[in-house]
This record gives C-alpha cells, sequence and structure tokens, in this order.
C-alpha cells in the first residue's frame, strides 16, 4: 500500500507540473521552434466542434482571415483557439487549407511530435536496477493509437543470489502523449527463469509466472527518438505461502519506425 500510495503522489506532481507548465507556457506546440503553430483561415470559414468528430456540434464559425492557434492534433482533428480565447476542435480536411505566416500551406506532417499512422512501432534498450541487481531490457511496442500501446520485452537480471530471465507482455496507457515530457502508465504480466548461484550445491533452476504495474515517462527529443524513464513493482507467483517482491527502476533510449 505504501507503495503504490508512492506511485500516486508522484504521478499527481507530475500532472500538476505538466498543467503548471502548459498555463505558464503557451505557445509550446512546435517544439523545434518553442511555440503554438499559429495559422490564418483561407476557406471562406473553419467550423469549429465541441468534440474531435463529425458527431459533436458545432458551436462556432471562424471567418476568412481569422487566425488561430493549433493546440495538438488527435488523429485527424486538431484543437484550436482562436483569436478569442475560443477553443474547439477542426478536420483536417479544413485545415489543409490554413496558411503560415509565410502564406505557406500548413505542413501537417511536421505539426506532431509522433505520427502514429506512420510511426506505429517503438524498439528501445533501457537499464538499471532489479532488485538490487543490474537488469538489461530491449523491448518493443506498437501502438494500437495515440493513447494505447502493448510492450513485448526481454530482460537480463545479474543479482548477488541469482540471475535471471524475464519475458513480458504489457500495456502502456499515455494520458497525455500531446506533451513533450508524456507520463504514463503500464501493466502486464510474463515469467521469469531463475538461475540461483551456489558454491557447493547449486539448487535447481525455476521458472515462475509474474506480473506488474509501474510508470514512467517519455521525453520527445525528436519525432523519431526518446528518453525513457520507468519504474515497475513485480510480483512473482512462487508456491510458498508468500509471493515475492521486487521494484525496478531504468532509462534509456528508444526510437519509433
Amino acid at each position: 500500500m505504501r507503495t503504490v500510495l508512492k506511485l500516486a503522489t508522484l504521478l499527481i506532481l507530475a500532472t500538476a507540473a505538466g498543467l503548471a507548465h502548459s498555463a505558464d507556457n503557451r505557445r509550446h506546440f512546435d517544439r523545434d521552434a518553442g511555440h503554438y503553430v499559429e495559422v490564418s483561415v483561407a476557406d471562406p470559414y473553419l467550423e469549429l466542434r465541441t468534440g474531435p468528430g463529425r458527431g459533436y456540434p458545432v458551436f462556432r464559425v471562424i471567418a476568412r482571415g481569422e487566425r488561430v492557434e493549433i493546440l495538438f492534433r488527435r488523429t485527424d482533428w486538431f484543437k484550436v483557439r482562436d483569436e478569442h480565447d475560443a477553443e474547439g476542435w477542426a478536420n483536417v480536411g479544413n485545415m489543409r487549407e490554413t496558411l503560415l505566416a509565410s502564406g505557406e500551406k500548413l505542413p501537417l506532417e511536421d505539426l506532431s511530435h509522433r505520427d502514429f499512422d506512420n510511426q506505429p512501432w517503438e524498439l528501445g534498450a533501457l537499464s538499471g536496477n532489479f532488485g538490487g541487481g543490474n537488469v538489461n531490457t530491449a523491448y518493443l511496442g506498437y501502438s494500437l493509437n495515440e493513447n494505447l500501446s502493448t510492450e513485448f520485452a526481454v530482460s537480463q537480471t545479474l543479482g548477488h543470489a541469482s540471475n535471471s530471465t524475464m519475458l513480458t507482455l504489457g500495456l502502456t496507457h499515455s494520458p497525455r502523449p500531446d506533451w513533450r515530457v508524456a507520463p504514463f502508465l503500464d501493466l502486464g504480466t510474463g515469467v521469469v527463469r531463475i538461475q540461483p548461484k551456489a558454491t557447493i550445491i547449486a539448487p535447481p533452476d525455476r521458472t515462475q509466472q509474474i506480473a506488474f504495474y509501474g510508470a514512467g515517462a517519455k521525453w520527445y527529443l525528436t519525432r523519431r527518438f526518446i528518453v525513457r524513464a520507468d519504474y515497475r513493482h513485480y510480483v512473482i507467483f512462487t508456491k510458498l505461502n508468500s509471493n515475492e517482491d521486487r521494484n525496478e527502476w531504468k532509462a534509456g533510449f528508444a526510437f519509433f519506425f
């Protein structure tokens, strides 16, 4: 319970820090230039809806020549803010005809730090500490959508009393993928093969089922490369009266393809 409370506190602090940064620095969507992208409406009008879909009602119409700021993109919808600070959602088909300050059309492929349709795969390597021993992990992830992905990982742990190899499969949820430092939660299961170290009588190797939950953050360096840091709490299911618990901290790099 104490571990869960600590984890919840860290997530609340990370969320509060992100919201504070968003409130204080409202111009940062263009991650290379350090500010939101601002465009002008070139069509006769631009419709704003209350949500990212055609099922949401139109509540505002932006006239030709007026300017809007693009806050972030969600698949084929853009959340924008007009000159009167009204925020709504515009379809990508209408946004294609908007113009930058230079007079050029909006380059849609350059707006988002992550294109989940064209770069759904994530490959990375992490290193850190698992239950007091060193751990090295290689993982492959696939984005189901912009918030949810699945990951398969192979880990090698070198400890004082034993070495182990883990195979895990999990789901990762990112509530705010539009943030440059994006927090995430993960949950999964797998197996671990433990190889004890002994100088006289070596106990047999054993294979156990494991489950884990965790949290972390991804820092988007570019549209393809990230720095990632993870915390996970593992439960190793044994045949004894009590299971074993392990904590893991690790960090590393990854890229999308």
